[in-house]
């Protein structure tokens, strides 16, 4: 899979899009970059945070809509500036995935729009005080480990479809906006 083959991919259909009005609105973003065996995507480990129901788990750059942003894609390049400092702008967009919300009753009520971006290399990284650490995984390699994961959330074991690349394990929103890039 290289950014033309992306590309192509996110422009043969139109992305599905939520009506929830009673939802809050959110935007993440996918960056990825060339590497020697393929794409590599940016994620990172949120920070842990008591009120952050997302907290410790491997996510996207992005968050919530905020009245200075125009529209969900100025919400995903401002989290993403304000989480990592890559600067993303509209040269680097290659698309949009499906509008996707929390399939957990006990998750905020929030409809998440994903864009993906590619830039031509890794960009400098600097995690604010919301990540624990950035990540560049191979989407290669989450592509050829699908399993399951059994992580515990608020002192409750769930049973999770996942993906991993070394000790790193995606899984929830993050594992389902993938899924529609890479299960292909």
């Amino acid at each position: 899979m290289d950014i033309d083959a992306v590309r192509k991919a996110l422009g043969a259909r139109a992305p599905v899009r939520l009506r929830e009005p009673r939802a809050r609105r959110a935007a993440v973003a996918l960056v990825l970059v060339p590497g020697r065996k393929g794409l590599h995507g940016l994620f990172i480990r949120r920070a842990r945070h008591p009120k952050d129901p997302w907290s410790g788990q491997i996510g996207l750059p992005g968050g919530r809509h905020e009245g200075v942003d125009r529209s969900l894609f100025h919400t995903a390049v401002r989290e993403t500036a304000e989480e990592t400092g890559v600067r993303l702008s509209q040269a680097h967009l290659l698309g949009e995935l499906d509008d996707l919300h929390p399939r957990s009753r006990s998750l905020p009520d929030i409809v998440v729009r994903p864009f993906v971006f590619a830039l031509p290399e890794r960009p400098a990284v600097v995690a604010s005080d919301e990540v624990a650490y950035p990540l560049w995984l191979s989407l290669a390699a989450l592509r050829e480990t699908p399993g399951t994961a059994y992580p515990r959330v608020r002192g409750r074991r769930f049973e999770v479809p996942c993906r991993r690349a070394g000790r790193h394990m995606v899984w929830g929103m993050t594992h389902r906006i993938l899924e529609r890039l890479i299960a292909g």
